[in-house]
Order: structure tokens, then C-alpha cells, then sequence
């Protein structure tokens, strides 16, 4: 009986050759029936000829496009993302051939909220100003630098879905007002965390921290315009762990540069890398990481946990939890 073949794009492995996720959880693809291997280093696109060698790819950061099932011999039936974003992958070319997309919200749920957290007491404490502060033996000025109390402060989210709920459940032993802007949002499960759901305006225009929560597609693409960064207030602060391209960067530098918004908490850019030139870099009040604040041993435990479960039930010939295009399961292979 030929074996089910699995292929882990190589943008998972460190510079000495461990993967970020650890070598235990690879034990649950230690089955009779399954052969795994890395895909190499020419997997920063599928491409037909991986389609052909593999039923399922766990991919990080690896792009799929319609080109990349073209082939006619291909036998892939699973693309199992190492995270919840899926932008980088053509959900109708899977689709329309049968291959299933799934996610990990398990595996990101806690360390991407407690990021936006991370930011969000960053920027209140202005931790790095103080740091710069102390490295340079200018302890004088901190009292230049006082920070924000978060207790009876409005901590607003654009989306209340797996992450943006999250962080209003880790965040509420700080005593904030919690608000949300989500169209899908269940009334009853925003009332029962503490949630008062708002419309969009009135999101930007009450909350001192706001987080964006929410998928990049095109309803959210740019959604983060200039009248809405206008809304805010000018103590407040604007916290980005999803996609870069949900806020419009040049209306953002210029609020920024014109002090009408306090600072900003960016994990994400609408170019990654984002150039050194970039303006933000060099802003006090903008705290920045490279698309991996959320990097933890928990968070990429879960997510390779969280895939190699679905390769391991749709080898198995089930439906595997979290399919993004569950109309592929009437085209399966």
C-alpha cells in the first residue's frame, strides 16, 4: 500500500537546522502509513511538481497559486497552514481542485492575544523610550515620559472572533472598558465576556487601545484608512498583530508624524521586511516587531500540532477540523 506523503516547507527550520516547533510533536507523523520529508528550499511556492509528490503540505509561510496545481498528475488533497492568516494561498484554485485548506486557531488563540497585550502594556508604559532612557544613563528624563494607566481606560478590537476574544478574556483583571466592532459577532457571546459591540466609528472614536483582529481580504484590505485613524483620539493607540496591509501605512505615519494619534504597536507591515527606511522605525512612540512577536515554544507547539492533526485525519479518509473551503470536500480526491 503506498504511503500518504506529507511535505513541511523548510521555512520552518532555524539556521541550525531544528524546527521551529521542536522535534517531539513531529512524533505524531510517525505512523505506519504516513512518509514525511522537507520540502527543500525551493518551496517558497508550491509548484505542480510538489503537487505531484505530495497528498498533503504543512506550509508556513509558502505561497500557493493557480499555476501551482496546473499539473494533471498532481495528488494533493491537503494544504494545512501553520497559522490562521491564509492570504498566501488561492482558496478557489484549491477549491475548484479538491484540495482542503485548513488552519490552526488553536495553535495562535493565546500568543497572539497575549501579543497584542505585550504591545499594548509596551506602548502604555512607553517601555521603549525607558529603555533607550536607561542604556544611555539618562535617568533624569524619565519623568518626561509618563505613561498611560490602563484601569478604566477603553480597550476596542476590529474583530471579536478567535483572537480579538481572547484578548478581552486575558485583559480583563486590568479593569478596561471593552468594546468591538464585528458583524459576525454573537451578541450573546460578547455580553457573556464583557464585550459591548459598537459600530465602526464610534470603535475608533471611544477606544484609548485598539487592536486589529481580523483577517486580511478585500472587505478589510486598507480598512484602517485616514478618516478612521482621524477618529481617534490623540492619546490613543493603535496595536497591529494581523495582516500589515488592513491599515493604510501612509495615512498611519502621517497621523503619527502630526501627533494626532499618541503611538502605535506594529508586528505587521503592508511590505515585509518593511525597508529600514521605513518612518515608523525610527518613531519613539511605535514599538515594532518582525511578523513574529507571537513566536513562542506554545504558539508553534499548537500550530504544528494543530496541522499534523489534520494530515493525519484526512490520511485517515475524515474531515479534519478548521476547513476554510469546506465546497472542496464535494471535489476530494
Amino acid at each position: 500500500m503506498e504511503k500518504f506523503r506529507v511535505g513541511i516547507t523548510s521555512d520552518v527550520l532555524m539556521s541550525d537546522g531544528v524546527p521551529i516547533f521542536g522535534t517531539e510533536v513531529l512524533r505524531m507523523l510517525d505512523e505506519p502509513a504516513v512518509q514525511w520529508e522537507y520540502m527543500g528550499q525551493d518551496s517558497d511556492h508550491i509548484t505542480p511538481a510538489h503537487a505531484a509528490r505530495y497528498d498533503a503540505i504543512c506550509a508556513m509561510t509558502t505561497r500557493l497559486t493557480p499555476q501551482s496545481l496546473a499539473g494533471t498528475d498532481h495528488r494533493l488533497k491537503l494544504i494545512a497552514r501553520f497559522g490562521v492568516g491564509y492570504d498566501s494561498i488561492d482558496v478557489p484554485a484549491c477549491t475548484a481542485a479538491g484540495v482542503l485548506l485548513t488552519i490552526a486557531p488553536d495553535g495562535v488563540r493565546r500568543p497572539v492575544a497575549s501579543s497584542a497585550l505585550t504591545l499594548i502594556l509596551m506602548l502604555a508604559h512607553k517601555v521603549l523610550i525607558k529603555d533607550r532612557l536607561t542604556r544611555a544613563g539618562r535617568w533624569a528624563e524619565k519623568m518626561d515620559h509618563i505613561g498611560t494607566g490602563l484601569t478604566g481606560r477603553t480597550l476596542g478590537s476590529i474583530g471579536m472572533g478567535n483572537i480579538g476574544a481572547e484578548l478581552f478574556r486575558i485583559a480583563r483583571p486590568l479593569d478596561m472598558h471593552h468594546i468591538a466592532h464585528d458583524p459576525v459577532a454573537d451578541p450573546a457571546v460578547a455580553a457573556a465576556i464583557g464585550v459591548r459591540l459598537v459600530d465602526m466609528d464610534t470603535l475608533f472614536r471611544e477606544s484609548d487601545f485598539l487592536s486589529v483582529n481580523c483577517p486580511l481580504n478585500a472587505r478589510t484590505q486598507g480598512l484602517v484608512d485616514a478618516r478612521l485613524i482621524g477618529l481617534m483620539k490623540p492619546s490613543a493607540y493603535l496595536i497591529n498583530t494581523a495582516r500589515g496591509p488592513i491599515v493604510d501605512e501612509a495615512a498611519l505615519v502621517a497621523a503619527l508624524q502630526g501627533g494626532r494619534i499618541a503611538g502605535a504597536g506594529l508586528d505587521v507591515f503592508e511590505q515585509e521586511p518593511t525597508p529600514p527606511s521605513n518612518p515608523l522605525l525610527a518613531m519613539d512612540n511605535v514599538v515594532v516587531t518582525p511578523h513574529g512577536i507571537c513566536f513562542t515554544d506554545e504558539c508553534m507547539h499548537g500550530l504544528a500540532e494543530s496541522a499534523f492533526r489534520a494530515v493525519l485525519e484526512v490520511a485517515a479518509g475524515r474531515t479534519p477540523p478548521f476547513v476554510v473551503n469546506p465546497d472542496a470536500l464535494n471535489r476530494r480526491r
